[in-house]
């Protein structure tokens, strides 16, 4: 805190003349040895905890530094040798003897006795006016040995005026700026800046990605044209945009300190730098100063197999919905992904189905190009009997968290070879759709496989002519979300022909607000009102939908608010409903609304007095700092009171990102015949259907058939057993965080987020006609766990710490109506199960010799269950239905 004060102070001062007596650069006097101390420590803990509490380790040695030569020209122009000795290793805290792995441990013990002899050999810098222009090691070192050096010789690059400039260190080519004063130089790195290479991936979608904030600062103060000291820090701070409190810092820390002067060595004569360095050492090479990359290796790791077996129980279909499971799939995605192919394909051969689509879900989100040879060679999509295993590998691939064109390209070859299976071809291009999106919207629309993709949507669907191609390549631009799909699906829309429209205007409801031209509005204004032809209701309330989220105009909310009053009996009440629920959320349209209201021609008491069941409301499962969530229910009743559709969706959203975690809509039609009923007007004729869509994760899934047509309704009404139709079940990877962090001391650290979900949503439809009751009940199952591993690993030492949470949860919906009598009697109720939440700490030091520190904390609580507020309305609804049916109950009949 103390260096960043200093610094702060150094940035804003306005005084940035050059260094007094400085008009070149730093000189080393001849025949001099100049004695550092110098040390390098890392920390590594939670943001906001005191440094004692930090784990982390310290290496301290003395440097010695000499003129090796001067140029006879330049005076400027140097060559200084650095030799590093008695080195040690120590903790960064002071702990008891028991708690410090290194009491008692030489420095030769620790770190080996040829790494140890490689580091002690000496580097030299031709140091020209400050700035390091050629780094002198032997190439044969080890990476880490030579990173470290590296580390130690980037703290002599500086100049002596402010200013700002490009400059290469260990921690790549980096923008820095320089404040001179007095004796003192500070300079600031902009480390987001340094141009080197990079490993690693981010989550796709921001709100389940990792925010960094990154600051480098050093100090330096100067004596007799020399550097007397050198302080430098730099801070890197993790986060998870969804939950900042899941968090980690690493800190780094240099010291140079000149502790006395001596008589050292002559200089060599010469006037030219490669003679010099021949004459020195011929081993010498001119080596980069940017820091090389360093490959750790896992010691006493298990085997791909010997995992498996390890966690093969935990990922059994019964144990799916626990925090375990996940765990154990995330752990697992680690390990798969340093696993070659034949590995792979060995474990998924040897297993059998009832954890095979577990398995899948793993494979295919490692991500690897191994695992996705794997897959492809493992199923077969030529046959049509292993359609679960094809679907779950499908449906990971939809939620990839960093895809890529090799992906694309092997869904797209897939899809244009053999399938077996209808269903199957048809999640392939919805899942096409899906990763051009993603891809996309990180910029690679113009990839080869990405054009190509495009191409095959919007042809095929120009090109198709059966009903199950056109749903098919809708769905897959529902996915896509193509700008230039907008005018195919406004035809679709319009169109008016059954599920082909009801797709394509949920297409367009997906779309940002830039997509949602004057061209949509237009259209959507004449398929709400009617201008051309009859359209379903559900299709017409999709219309206003997207009219109200999208800067609706005066007269477009006047109209709408003219027409209720006018419209079917329920989408009467629906457009009321929706209506108010804009008005008690705040929504962007209620301005307009309100204003339209003051017109007391549109705002009376018979327009706004309409009875019915259906209803539109939306409230908060959660609010906090970091991000919120909300819900949606909406229903929508025929005039015969069977129910319509039903839609309920969940939003995450921060400042910055939104995510549709999920979609459930329920949709029936055609069903009047079974309570002898009359439709309402332009559903006369609509085949008798119940289906279920879902979205899950921004991701369209292939939509689900209960039944289809009057026979297969009276079928499966007599021979239902009671139980839930499944839409989605697996394991999703939903944070994916691996990134390398170069720091200036020459270590490496590692940061990796990784957060699963294991999910299970069901839905069912039930009708008794004896008790003349329909319900409709979506159950959400998931167990989520997010782990975060931030490391420094150095070979001989490493110190980390694990940071983690853990929840399960439950999330019920239900709609159960009763037309035993009119009005009729609806109830929706939507509750949370009360739920567990874990969350641990472990921070660790460790020795490859296997003695370890590990310090575990952690905090669990349970979190109350809730039944989620509707309208008042329906309250009053529920406590009449379940008074009706504790009455019936007691009857014999």
């Amino acid at each position: 805190m103390i260096l960043l004060t200093v610094l702060f102070l150094c940035i804003f001062s306005t005084y940035s003349a050059s260094v007094k007596g400085h008009t070149t650069g730093p000189r080393i006097n001849n025949d001099k040895l100049y004695k550092f101390i110098y040390s390098t420590e890392v920390f590594i803990d939670r943001v906001k905890r005191l440094p004692e509490d930090s784990v982390g380790y310290r290496i301290s040695s003395g440097v010695d530094v000499n003129l090796v030569w001067r140029n006879p020209n330049n005076d400027d122009d140097q060559l200084i040798k650095i030799m590093i000795k008695d080195v040690k290793i120590e903790n960064v805290n002071e702990r008891p003897a028991a708690k410090n792995i290194f009491k008692g441990k030489h420095s030769e013990n620790i770190i080996g006795k040829e790494y140890l002899s490689a580091l002690q050999r000496p580097v030299v810098l031709q140091w020209t006016r400050g700035k390091v222009k050629n780094f002198y090691s032997y190439k044969n070192e080890p990476a880490v040995i030579q990173n470290l050096k590296r580390g130690l010789a980037s703290l002599f690059q500086i100049q002596l005026h402010s200013g700002a400039a490009k400059e290469v260190d260990v921690s790549g080519k980096c923008n820095v700026t320089y404040h001179a004063r007095e004796s003192q130089v500070t300079k600031i790195k902009a480390l987001g800046t340094c141009e080197i290479e990079k490993t690693g991936f981010t989550s796709h979608n921001e709100l389940l990605d990792v925010r960094t904030k990154v600051t480098s600062a050093t100090i330096y103060v100067l004596e007799d044209s020399f550097i007397k000291s050198v302080r430098a820090e730099e801070n890197h701070v993790l986060s998870l945009n969804f939950r900042q409190t899941t968090n980690a810092k690493i800190v780094s820390k240099q010291k140079l300190e000149l502790k006395s002067t001596e008589a050292g060595p002559r200089v060599i004569a010469g006037k030219q730098v490669a003679s010099v360095i021949n004459t020195l050492d011929s081993n010498y090479k001119a080596v980069p100063l940017v820091a090389e990359p360093v490959k750790t290796e896992c010691k006493n790791c298990p085997s791909i197999s010997e995992h498996w077996q390890a966690i093969r129980k935990q990922l059994e279909p019964e144990n799916l919905a626990k925090a375990e499971a996940t765990r154990s799939f995330l752990s697992f995605i680690q390990n798969l992904r340093e696993a070659t192919k034949e590995e792979i394909l060995q474990i998924l051969r040897s297993e059998r189905n009832e954890v095979l689509p577990q398995l899948v879900d793993a494979v295919t989100s490692a991500q690897t190009p191994a695992s996705l040879e794997a897959m492809l060679e493992f199923l077969d999509f030529k046959n049509g009997s292993s359609s679960v295993l094809q679907e779950r590998f499908l449906y990971a691939c939809g939620f990839a968290s960093h895809p890529n064109e090799l992906l694309l390209k092997s869904l797209i070859n897939r899809l244009q070879g053999q399938i077996g299976n209808s269903e199957i071809r048809e999640t392939v291009t919805i899942i096409i759709g899906a990763l051009v999106k993603k891809l996309c919207d990180k910029g690679g629309c113009k990839l080869p496989a990405v054009v190509r993709a495009k191409k095959l949507i919007l042809g095929g669907l120009d090109r198709a002519k059966k009903e199950d191609d056109v749903k098919m390549y809708l769905l897959g631009m529902k996915n896509a979300l193509l700008p230039e799909a907008i005018p195919l699906l406004l035809k679709y829309a319009e169109s008016g022909e059954g599920p082909f429209s009801n797709i394509a205007a949920t297409a367009l409801q997906r779309y940002g607000n830039s997509f949602i031209t004057s061209e949509v509005k237009e259209t959507m204004n004449r398929i709400y009102h009617q201008n051309h032809k009859i359209y379903e209701k559900t299709l017409r309330t999709t219309a206003a939908a997207i009219i109200f989220s999208n800067k609706p105009s005066y007269m477009e909310v006047k109209n709408i608010l003219l027409s209720i009053g006018e419209l079917p009996l329920e989408m009467n009440k629906y457009m009321l409903s929706l209506v108010q629920d804009i008005l008690h959320f705040e929504m962007p349209a209620s301005k307009m609304i309100r204003k339209v209201l003051k017109d007391m021609v549109v705002h009376n008491y018979d327009r706004f007095s309409k009875t019915g069941s259906s209803s539109a409301y939306s409230g908060y499962l959660t609010r906090g700092p970091d991000a919120s969530s909300t819900y949606s229910l909406d229903i929508l009743y025929s005039g015969s009171g069977i129910l319509r559709s039903s839609n309920m969706n969940i939003l995450l959203f921060n400042k910055n990102a939104q995510l549709h975690a999920s979609q459930v809509v329920i949709e029936a039609q055609g069903l009047e015949s079974i309570i002898a009923a009359s439709a309402d007007e332009g559903e006369e004729n609509l085949e008798s259907f119940a289906g279920m869509s879902a979205i899950l994760l921004d991701v369209q899934l292939r939509p689900v058939t209960f039944f289809q047509g009057y026979g297969d309704l009276m079928s499966k009404m007599f021979s239902a057993s009671g139980d839930p139709m499944n839409v989605v079940k697996g394991l999703i990877l939903l944070t994916d965080y691996s990134q390398v962090i170069q720091l200036q001391s020459g270590l490496k650290a590692s940061a990796e987020f990784q957060g699963g979900l294991a999910i299970d949503i069901s839905g069912g439809m039930e009708f008794s006609l004896w008790y003349r009751e329909s319900k409709t009940s979506v159950k959400n199952r998931g167990a989520m766990v997010v782990v975060g591993n931030i490391f420094v690993d150095s070979f001989f030492v490493k110190a980390g710490m694990e940071t983690s949470f853990e929840t399960e949860a439950t999330l019920n919906f239900i709609s159960t109506v009763q037309f035993s009598e009119y009005p009729f009697l609806v109830c929706i109720q939507m509750d949370k199960t009360e739920s567990p939440f874990r969350q641990y700490v472990t921070k660790y030091e460790s020795l490859p010799s296997g003695k370890r520190y590990t310090s575990r904390k952690g905090k669990v609580k349970l979190l109350a269950g809730s039944e989620y507020p509707l309208h008042q309305e329906n309250s009053n609804m529920c406590r009449k239905v379940f008074s009706t049916q504790s009455d019936s109950s007691d009857s014999w009949f």
